[in-house]
This record gives structure tokens, C-alpha cells and sequence, in this order.
């Protein structure tokens, strides 16, 4: 059987944060109901008994405020349409001011065995400024919540520089979220977005960012105290204990193939790559999703590209089963440059960035280009 992720949008929110420009959208709860039978519609229509489902991931949008009813439909189309894999790991993204009573039980009945927390930071007026509609209280009452029913494998996602977070700020939240004992932390730097409420304050100057210095320094502490807690990093932005790095992400970063579901949703097989529309009302509507063949060329560099993303970097057994040439043959002349710099390392079989290389990561990029 061909394994398999898949990755399932929906794409409801209670409120649309300020930094946020992913497809979602607050007050269209009338929506929910035609959304679920137009994804079950896409889901049997790329029904296929040869693929094993190794992964699904449910993201958003915020996957908690979906009625119940409605996920088990999906859940119940998906699980008709492919064969799942013994111990899949089945993600899904939650907000914690939407976890409400008797929800991790419904979501363990389900299949659900890890699931992903926005916790974002631990200060209410960062929180507030950002439009999250929760507190740290509500997220350490969601883990709790999440523990008794059985979840044994969380995650919860931080930014840093936010607008007038300090280096004390970011501390406290990487503090409060590892003292949770969480298996997984995320650690994004805050990107500004174009249409977002986010790029309107800071352009006219009513928010202020950290300068890059200050950031840094908050991704910094964030490597040195994930290390203290038992996590190791594996990924530019990601850090788990021993056996709990995100599967899912790990395939995509690797170029495993996924099939996407829902508005947005994208899925890449056969160096093909499919795109939903990002409208909502285009997807109803059942307009066809974007195709695109990727070349030789682009392929093989999206190989490097997501490879080196991760510090396992990109091995040259998968590069050269994907791809049928070596890494050296390809790229060897144009890494010389980040090699000098002590950027890259070529070493055991695999092409990865050193703790510097991390860091600069897009100008090594341009060089392999």
C-alpha cells in the first residue's frame, strides 16, 4: 500500500486574530453544515483503497468550534475512504478557550491521540492586543482536560515578537507552557502578514515590534530552555522529547505525500501539487483546485528547501530515491560557499545547517538556487 498523510481545513474561528491570514473566518456558523457535505463529497471522490492513511491533520480556522456532529461525519467519510494505518497519529488543532466539557473525550472516542494548542503566550494584555479569546488558565485547564481523557501526546504553539513582548515576556511563556510538561512545544518567530490587522498597526505606528536583536535573543532562550526540559529540537521552529516529533510534519518536510481536504487545502503526489480554493464560497461552489506539475529542477530543490529545515537536514538516500541523482552531483558546486562559512555540513550520508546556518537559512537557499 502507498502510505500517506492527510490534512483535513476547516475553516471556522470564533474571532479573527490580528496577525492571522490563514483562510478563516469568525460568524459564518450557517456555513458549517454545507461545508461538511461538500468535504465529504471531495474525500469520496479521491477515495483510494491502495493508500495508507499514516497521519491525519485537522487544522484551521479552529477544528474545536466545529460542531461534533459534523467532525464525526468527516471522521467517518475519511475512514470509509482509506485504509489508516495501526497507531496513525491523528492531529488536531484546538484553542483553548473552546475546549469545553466532555469535548477530549468525544475527540479520543473519534481517534484523536495528539492534539495542538495555541497557547501563543502566557500574558493576557499580549493575548488580548492579539485577539485571542483565551487566557494561560484557560490552556493549563486544557491540558488538564486533555491529560484525563487520555491525550498523551500535546503540543502548544508560542510566538516571539509580538508587538511590545519582552525578552521577560517570552521567558515566562516558554516557562509556563513547558512547566505543563508538554511533549511538543512550537516556537514561531511572529511574521507581519499583508491584509492583516497586524500590518495595519504597525504601519501606522500604533504597535511596535521588537527589533531583530531582541527576537533573536527570545529564539535563543527558546533553544536553551526546551534543552533544559527534555526537548530536542528537530525542526527550525519545533522541539519535542524523544519519540514525539510531529509525524505529519515530518513527512511533508521529508516531500511524503499528502492529500488535502477542505478550503485551502492543498496535497502534493507525483511531484503534482493541488490547491483548493481559498475562498470559502468558491469551494462550496465546488470550483476546481489549482494544478501544478512541478520539474525536475523545482522538485529537487523543494527536496533541499524542507529538508534543511530540519536538523537531520536532507539524507542522500532519500534525495537520490526521490530523485535518482546524488546531492553532490546537484548542488555540490554551490554549497561551497555556505560550507566555508560554516553554514552547511556535509556529513554521514546527509546535507543539513549548522546552529549559524539555521539562522540565515534563506541566503543559503539563494546560493543552491
Amino acid at each position: 500500500m502507498k502510505p500517506v498523510g492527510l490534512y483535513l481545513h476547516i475553516p471556522f474561528c470564533v474571532r479573527k486574530c490580528a496577525y492571522c491570514d490563514f483562510p478563516s473566518w469568525s460568524g459564518r456558523e450557517k456555513w458549517m453544515a454545507p461545508y461538511c457535505e461538500r468535504v465529504i463529497a471531495e474525500i469520496r471522490a479521491k477515495a483510494d483503497a491502495s493508500y495508507l492513511a499514516e497521519t491525519l491533520y485537522i487544522g484551521g480556522g479552529t477544528p474545536s468550534i466545529y460542531p461534533l456532529p459534523l467532525m464525526e461525519k468527516l471522521f467517518c467519510a475519511l475512514r470509509e475512504a482509506f485504509v489508516f494505518a495501526p497507531g496513525a497519529e491523528i492531529s488536531m488543532e484546538v484553542n483553548p478557550g473552546t475546549l469545553k466539557d466532555g469535548m477530549a473525550e468525544a475527540l479520543v472516542s473519534l481517534g484523536v491521540n495528539r492534539v495542538s494548542m495555541g497557547m501563543q503566550c502566557a500574558q493576557e494584555n499580549l493575548l488580548r492586543r492579539l485577539g485571542r479569546i483565551h487566557t494561560f488558565s484557560d490552556v493549563r485547564d486544557g491540558v488538564k482536560k486533555l491529560r484525563a481523557a487520555g491525550i498523551g501526546n500535546i503540543n502548544l504553539d508560542l510566538m516571539v515578537g509580538l508587538p511590545w513582548q519582552t525578552v521577560r515576556d517570552a521567558d515566562e511563556s516558554l516557562d509556563a507552557a513547558l512547566g505543563l510538561g508538554v511533549e511538543h512545544l512550537s516556537c514561531y518567530g511572529l511574521i507581519v502578514e499583508e491584509g492583516t490587522k497586524l500590518e495595519a498597526k504597525v504601519s501606522s505606528g500604533a504597535w511596535t515590534l521588537p527589533d531583530t536583536d531582541t527576537e533573536r535573543e527570545m529564539y535563543a532562550h527558546c533553544l536553551e530552555k526546551t534543552k533544559e526540559y527534555g526537548l530536542l529540537q528537530y525542526e527550525v521552529s519545533n522541539f519535542a522529547k524523544p519519540g514525539f516529533a510531529c509525524r505529519h510534519n515530518l513527512s511533508i518536510w521529508r516531500r511524503g505525500e499528502y492529500l488535502g481536504f477542505g478550503c485551502s487545502a492543498a496535497g502534493m503526489e507525483n511531484n503534482v501539487r493541488t490547491q483548493n480554493p481559498r475562498s470559502l464560497s468558491d469551494y462550496l461552489k465546488g470550483v476546481k483546485p489549482e494544478v501544478t506539475q512541478l520539474s525536475e529542477e523545482d522538485a529537487m530543490f523543494e527536496s533541499v528547501m524542507l529538508g534543511l529545515r530540519l536538523r537531520e537536514g536532507v539524507r542522500e538516500k532519500d534525495f537520490y530515491r526521490m530523485h535518482g541523482k546524488h546531492l553532490q552531483d546537484v548542488y555540490g558546486e554551490k554549497w561551497q560557499r555556505a560550507m566555508k562559512a560554516g553554514l552547511l555540513q556535509y556529513e554521514n550520508g546527509a546535507l543539513f545547517c549548522t546552529e549559524r546556518g539555521l539562522d540565515v537559512m534563506n541566503s543559503i537557499l539563494v546560493d543552491l538556487m
